[in-house]
């Protein structure tokens, strides 16, 4: 499904690829995954999207944010909004959604093939409208989860479907060894994070 003449872009977001990459205990390496898709074809853009929280002394997103920003990334962001449901929890709410579906509609006639890094069903009119406009569409998520990340309508208008899983080895970063201080035995965790390093 890809061309080398292919003028590429990726939209990336963040907040999904980070549950699906989790689910399926990896992590993601966003250098690998940027060089694995310069390979695919004639990269355009490479945009990343993520809501954060205003105010936090530490906010563990910024890291990845500079590192993305400094690497090649288009990084869009917004103000998360803190709020509490009616059962007293802390919920944010950071829809990134609107922005990405204008950037990506933005390149109609500038690119060949766009690659939607999400499982969100409420791309499926994006894709669909994308594709009206003669641009291709891949997306990238997972069913080796349960529930599976991958709304299927979105996966059914898609004009490829690429198993996350599938992309382990060229796109993740390899398990760590920690050592245990009791012991001295290593121990391998192959867990998930959102962090560039």
């Amino acid at each position: 499904m890809f061309y080398k003449d292919d003028r590429l872009a990726l939209f990336i977001d963040g907040a999904n690829l980070y549950a699906a990459a989790k689910g399926l205990g990896m992590e993601i390496d966003y250098k690998k995954l940027h060089a694995e898709f310069m390979h695919r074809g004639k990269l355009n853009t490479v945009n990343y999207y993520t809501a954060m929280l205003e105010g936090e002394e530490v906010n563990p997103l910024r890291p990845l944010v500079d590192w993305l920003d400094y690497n090649g990334f288009n990084v869009v962001t917004k103000a998360a909004r803190e709020y509490t449901d009616a059962t007293g929890r802390r919920r944010v709410k950071g829809n990134m959604d609107v922005e990405l579906v204008v950037d990506a509609m933005e390149l109609i006639g500038k690119v060949d093939h766009v690659v939607l890094f999400s499982g969100d069903g409420d791309f499926r009119r994006l894709v669909e409208s994308l594709q009206r406009n003669g641009i291709r569409v891949s997306v990238v998520s997972t069913m080796k989860t349960t529930p599976p990340m991958i709304a299927d309508d979105l996966r059914r208008q898609a004009n490829n479907f690429i198993e996350l899983d599938a992309l382990r080895d060229t796109i993740a970063r390899p398990p760590r060894v920690f050592s245990d201080r009791d012991t001295g035995t290593p121990l391998q965790r192959g867990y998930a994070s959102d962090r560039a390093n």
